[in-house]
């Protein structure tokens, strides 16, 4: 997740050990039974099977393929909205599923659960009227219980009911009009004539009653429809200065029905209801009724009739949805919940949007033009000896950007960014919430874990936690992560749990191999202070315009930036002790711990003095930077969530330093870390802390509760594993190419998923190929890939030309950033804070 995986020498393999232990993997050793033919062709078909995989499906096909999918679905969807119709509000009204028992989910956008504040809030100062038979008194009191959850039925049968809340000025009121006739037509001729006496909002449907009064005879449908059709003058009326929605009739359970009661069949109710539809669809008022149709109640009631006591009246789980759904309605445009997409018009771009939208679209003209002038432009011929020198040129030599390779990789980071903005600011591509289940989460993780082993391959080198190790570790790491937030496990406190000890492990990772670079290399000059601080930062800056989010929305990156700067200042404060010195002197051993252990005192200070704390970040322009909404207790409780994993890694680098250069642990091909007595008892502890730590998460009762005991324990989970899978010999000699390869691109996945793999900023889940949820996750996760392992390849090529190793040049590119950064922070200060997070 951070970027160590550009650092080089960051982890502890250092500069020391370019000593011959980095070479190529041994062939294949076949001795004895290891012989038999049967064996030997299995290695070999596995090999040849992993070669042919990696000969044909390379990333650059990957991406073209990706390019071509993603032009192809935005065509698709383009299509589907300018001739198929409709948008979030109709497909919130008339579509749907259920997402387990409870859940409902609307066609392609996001419902928000509305609570008894944000009902208050919205519907101040508001009449509701609902107009109809006891199914909408059902109606009715699902839906003033989103208002007030405490309110319930007062027994009242076929009368007026009224509801106030006094608090908010709010009035829901249900009036008894059974039968589409004569009374309610006055009723609403009433409503247009008084404007003190209209409602804002009103809710009606009928039919039941007519049916059973007449036994359902074709003349009474005949009647409703000639009623109906001399309502919905009046019904448009109202809704020109208001909003107005007929209910669709909910199906039947035919076989538990009261016998007054079974001329009410499903057959029946969708002649009533095509009636409706046909009327208050009619074009015979010259547009489109604006009377909205709710159809999605009768959906869900269909999968949930047979849960009727009486066979007529609902259960009351689907009359909630269906006052959710006319909450979304009427409150989403108003409110705007980051997690309501639905009945969402989307705001503009602001400044910020279209400066960057002009930058882009200026260097990828200046690359154009620098493109034709160097195609156009006659070349002399190469001489042959020069020719043969460039052939002979070591491929690992670092080759000079020429002049429009920075503009080239900006005009590819612009058509990326573009991307972001359609799959997150745009409406194009749709939306769904996260709905967690046990198979959501585990059957993936088996997936990757079995890819992950079939992708095993010998390592180079076996020293403790080497590059390629970190790597997997990193990579493993997160893609647990990413299955986490797309299945919404945070909800199950258990696997909450265990993934709060994946981030610690992250930190600890940083602090581990920013400690480890410094106490080798010693370099603490302001050019890798900037390489280090471009790639950690060079996306989330891009995405903050771009996305238009505040930096500690992308809350990782902050912290890991903290942390490297607090590493750095540390470690490069009077008197700068290095791996060389320490050699010399004992004593200056004493002099690492005794800065390790002045920090440890900096972060109890901090995590005990939330006031002190809050003040510091709370100044401007550095509020800017870890404020989210206005506030910076999201940044107070990710500090504090971590605060002792770095330092755990610094601590734990120094002891394997130093042991490493006191030759304490056999680090050898196939040995073991320890004596067999050592190695032994320590992955005994190991395997135990794993499992007493599982039993302890599935234990708590609250994320509360276990989060104040994570930053004490989560150390002991990180070294278990550290310990299991280094202390083996075997386990080191060999890595999972296919976790490493996630791993070297972890940053990106961890950013890049906020917005073109979630949607919503992480509440939901993007939508590309709708009404397929499986084959939706494979395209969109395969395109998101491809942008994460670019946009890795941009940061590379843009962090040199950006942070240039001549301190002049660096000096001034920092002035002319810092004067940059100081213009946006000004033209973003004062604007009202964005929802999200």
């Amino acid at each position: 997740m951070e970027e160590e995986e550009k650092q080089e020498g960051a982890v502890a393999q250092g500069a020391d050990r370019a000593d011959g232990a980095a070479g190529d993997a041994p062939p294949l050793d076949c001795t004895g039974a290891c012989c038999h033919g049967g064996a030997k062709m299995a290695v070999l078909a596995y090999s040849l099977g992993k070669r042919e995989i990696n000969q044909h499906f390379t990333i650059k096909n990957a991406k073209l393929i990706s390019t071509a999918v993603v032009v192809l679905l935005l065509l698709f969807h383009t299509a589907s909205r300018y001739y198929g119709g409709g948008d979030s509000c109709e497909w919130l009204l008339s579509r749907g599923r259920y997402l387990g028992e409870n859940v409902w989910q609307p066609y392609g956008c996001m419902m928000h659960k509305y609570k008894s504040i944000e009902a208050k809030t919205c519907l101040a100062e508001k009449r509701v009227a609902f107009v109809g038979d006891s199914r909408i008194r059902q109606l009715f009191y699902s839906f003033i219980k989103i208002i007030d959850p405490e309110r319930r039925e007062n027994g009242n049968k076929h009368e007026d009911i009224s509801f106030e809340d006094e608090s908010s000025s709010v009035n829901v009121d249900f009036l008894w009009y059974p039968e589409a006739n004569n009374s309610m037509k006055e009723r609403l001729i009433s409503w247009t004539r008084e404007a003190s006496a209209k409602p804002d909002v009103v809710i009606l449907g009928v039919a039941t009653w007519s049916i059973k009064l007449h036994s359902g005879s074709s003349e009474t449908l005949q009647q409703y429809r000639v009623n109906l059709t001399a309502m919905a003058v009046y019904l448009d009326r109202l809704a020109d200065h208001g909003e107005v929605y007929w209910v669709l009739q909910d199906p039947v359970n035919e076989d538990v029905l009261s016998d007054n009661r079974r001329m009410i069949t499903n057959q029946q109710l969708e002649l009533y209801n095509e009636a409706a539809v046909d009327v208050l669809n009619s074009s015979k008022r010259n547009s489109r009724s604006r009377v909205k149709l709710l159809a999605a109640s009768r959906q869900a009631a269909i999968e949930t009739i047979t849960q009727s006591g009486d066979g007529l009246h609902l259960p009351e789980s689907t009359m909630n949805v269906g006052a959710m759904v006319l909450m979304n309605s009427v409150c989403n445009k108003l409110l705007r919940p980051i997690d309501g997409s639905c009945c969402q018009t989307l705001p503009p771009p602001n400044l910020l949007q279209k400066l960057s939208a002009c930058f882009f679209l200026g260097s990828a003209l200046i690359f154009l033009v620098l493109h034709v002038l160097g195609n156009n432009r006659h070349r002399r011929p190469v001489p042959p000896d020069v020719e043969n020198l460039e052939e002979k040129k070591p491929a690992t030599a670092a080759v000079p950007l020429g002049p429009k390779a920075p503009f080239q990789a900006l005009c590819r980071m612009g058509i990326i960014m573009g991307y972001f903005y359609l799959c997150d600011r745009a409406d194009v591509f749709m939306k769904e919430q996260k709905f967690y289940t046990h198979s959501t989460f585990f059957i993936p993780l088996i997936y990757i874990f079995v890819l992950g082993v079939f992708y095993s391959e010998n390592s180079k080198e076996t020293k403790l936690l080497n590059r390629e190790q970190t790597d997997e570790w990193k990579g493993w790491m997160q893609l647990v992560i990413l299955i986490y937030h797309i299945s919404g496990a945070s909800a199950f406190i258990p696997v909450y749990m265990h993934v709060r000890v994946l981030v610690a492990a992250y930190l600890f990772q940083t602090g581990y191999g920013h400690f480890s670079f410094f106490w080798l290399k010693g370099d603490f000059g302001l050019y890798r202070v900037c390489q280090v601080l471009f790639r950690l930062n060079f996306l989330v800056l891009v995405l903050c315009v771009v996305m238009d989010r505040p930096y500690q929305f992308y809350y990782f990156v902050p912290l890991v930036t903290f942390w490297f700067v607090i590493i750095y200042g540390t470690l490069a404060m009077w008197p700068q002790i290095l791996q060389k010195k320490a050699n010399s002197s004992g004593m200056w051993h004493l002099g690492v711990l005794a800065k390790l252990l002045g920090l440890l005192m900096f972060i109890c200070f901090f995590a005990f003095s939330q006031g002190f704390f809050e003040s510091i970040f709370s100044v401007w322009p550095i509020s800017k930077l870890f404020e989210l909404n206005g506030s910076i207790h999201e940044w107070w409780f990710r500090w504090k969530l971590d605060r002792f994993a770095v330092i755990h890694g610094m601590l734990f680098a120094f002891i394997y330093l130093v042991l490493q250069k006191r030759q304490g642990l056999s680090e050898g091909k196939g040995e073991a870390l320890f004596s067999a007595k050592i190695s032994n008892l320590l992955l005994f502890l190991s395997v135990v802390s794993f499992i007493t730590y599982s039993i302890w998460a599935s234990s708590c009762k609250t994320k509360t509760e276990c989060n104040e005991m994570h930053p004490y324990i989560s150390v002991v989970q990180i070294l278990a594993f550290i310990l299991i899978r280094n202390i083996p010999g075997y386990a080191r000699s060999i890595y999972s190419s296919f976790f490493a390869w996630f791993g070297k691109i972890s940053l990106e996945l961890f950013i890049c998923q906020y917005h073109i793999w979630l949607a919503a900023d992480t509440k939901g889940i993007l939508v590309l190929i709708p009404g397929n949820p499986s084959l939706n996750i494979m395209i969109s996760t395969f395109i998101f890939v491809c942008v994460a392992h670019e946009i890795s390849l941009i940061t590379n090529d843009l962090a040199q030309v950006v942070i240039p190793k001549d301190s002049v040049a660096l000096l001034k590119r920092l002035g002319a950033m810092g004067l940059f950064s100081l213009v946006v922070l000004l033209l973003a200060r004062g604007s009202q804070p964005t929802p999200g997070a």
